[in-house]
């Protein structure tokens, strides 16, 4: 059966609720309808998806051997990151994506030594950025040194840059014409996208594991263009008191007793110190992190923190809330 040359998902007319639909009298039925108002009108519309399958889909790319890219957006780094690598326990190429949200300052090799923390055992880990071009050549050397057939998977969780790093992929180092349908929302890609760049190396999208907790689940769409960074970030630093709280925008709010506080957000996000409030209808999260930790909002950002102590982070209901080793 024909799928959608944009998301992977079977092509159908039977049903416009369900993916892979297409009209009938559709002249070019290359692309399914939700990914051609993607990608000509910018028009997003969500699609429910369960892990189950997609979990699924990595026991069968362990079945192959085959090398596999594990995406991981430095940004949005999830806690569970050994959830894919057991699924799928190939031989891995770690790519840490979107280097350009974090500040220069902070060294690649830095971000690198970070793999040490996360329990993999990768056979390379490569800093890169998709949209500035940066470290894809010596990305794509690894790829055609480690295969180990003409097949190599990428895999990772939503929104962590693998259908952007395949069009680059396609851009510059292939003839081919299609490209991939990318946007802010999680399950953009559908099914398994193969892609020819030569005549011995085909890449595969996969659908992204779907992250519990995440933020991106819970706000709308105007709100997501305000939470997913677009260029790097700048830090805002405040020394925070007992009768003082931080609120980014309106997503968020941070009580400590005496701490130094640095916020890794989106810049399109409002972050100020006001007196404490004792009502809210946020839900709080007591926690205690160490002074070379981050606090993270999963899917908003992250927070390094000066000195340990216990602080306490309100969120929107069901927004997962974790400590990690200090990323910078």
């Amino acid at each position: 059966m024909n799928k959608c040359s944009g998301c992977g998902a079977t092509l159908q007319s039977t049903n416009p609720k369900q993916e892979g639909y297409i009209k009938e009298d559709v002249k070019n039925k290359a692309l399914c309808e939700r990914c051609f108002r993607i990608q000509n009108y910018n028009e997003y519309k969500r699609v429910t998806k369960e892990n189950k399958e997609f979990i699924e889909n990595l026991e069968q790319i362990k079945q192959t051997g085959d090398l596999t890219l594990l995406i991981v957006d430095l940004f949005h780094m999830n806690q569970n990151i050994m959830k894919i690598a057991k699924h799928c326990s190939n031989n891995l190429l770690l790519v840490f994506t979107k280097r350009d949200l974090l500040p220069l300052s902070v060294s690649d090799e830095k971000l690198k030594q970070y793999s040490n923390i996360l329990g993999l055992n990768p056979l390379n880990v490569f800093v890169i950025s998709a949209n500035k071009n940066r470290g894809l050549d010596d990305l794509y050397e690894a790829i055609q040194m480690f295969k180990r057939s003409k097949f190599v998977y990428l895999v990772g969780y939503t929104n962590a840059g693998k259908s952007t790093l395949m069009n680059h992929f396609i851009s510059h180092y292939s003839n081919f014409s299609q490209t991939i349908t990318t946007s802010m929302l999680s399950s953009t890609t559908l099914g398994n996208m193969e892609i020819p760049l030569e005549e011995d190396l085909i890449l595969l999208d996969t659908p992204g594991i779907l992250e519990e907790g995440n933020i991106c689940e819970q706000v709308d769409v105007s709100d997501l263009k305000r939470i997913l960074p677009k260029k790097e970030v700048r830090p805002i630093t405040y020394q925070v008191k007992a009768k003082q709280s931080i609120w980014i925008d309106r997503f968020a709010r941070v009580d400590c007793e005496n701490n130094n506080l640095t916020f890794y957000f989106s810049n399109q996000l409002k972050i100020e110190r006001t007196f404490k409030q004792n009502e809210t209808t946020l839900i709080s999260h007591t926690i205690h992190v160490g002074a070379d930790e981050d606090i993270v909002i999963l899917g908003l950002g992250f927070i390094k923190v000066g000195k340990s102590e216990t602080i306490t982070i309100y969120t929107l209901p069901d927004v997962h809330v974790f400590t990690r080793k200090s990323l910078i």
